[in-house]
């Protein structure tokens, strides 16, 4: 069983890609974490219940990570970082969203909890159009 962890993650590279990378490299197929930090720009996504797809928005500047927050799993037998961010630019309004690739880091710390247990397969969700965890009860 791996240990709660905290560390930076590296400066330029994408967020989404360097939180999987890190839990790549710790072999964690099963965790929640939290970012902090800043990116130099974003791309965020919301997902449209009624087209069944994701709108993805990018956002030019400067913004801090309020709160970045998610799970790890498997998807098609790889390690699947699933990730939503919230951000505030200078005028300090905040805006949020599916975190997408194409948002390089300025700063970035995670804290990271991996959980014991079988790891969750997402599989696809006819219904959402999403790939999922199965409802278990």
């Amino acid at each position: 069983m791996n240990e709660a962890f905290i560390c930076g993650l590296p400066a330029g590279q994408d967020l989404l890609e360097a939180l999987t990378s890190e839990f790549k490299y710790r072999h964690i197929e099963k965790a929640s974490f939290s970012v902090i930090g800043a990116v130099t720009s974003a791309a965020i996504a919301f997902y449209d219940l009624t087209k069944g797809q994701y709108d993805v928005k990018e956002f030019m500047g400067h913004y801090e990570i309020v709160q970045c927050s998610g799970n790890v799993s498997l998807k098609d037998g790889s390690i699947f970082v699933h990730a939503h961010i919230v951000l505030a630019g200078e005028d300090y309004h905040c805006f949020g969203g599916h975190l997408m690739s194409r948002t390089p880091i300025f700063a970035a710390e995670l804290s990271a909890f991996p959980v014991p247990g079988a790891s969750p397969v997402r599989q696809y969700d006819e219904q959402t159009g999403l790939y999922l965890w199965p409802v278990e009860r």
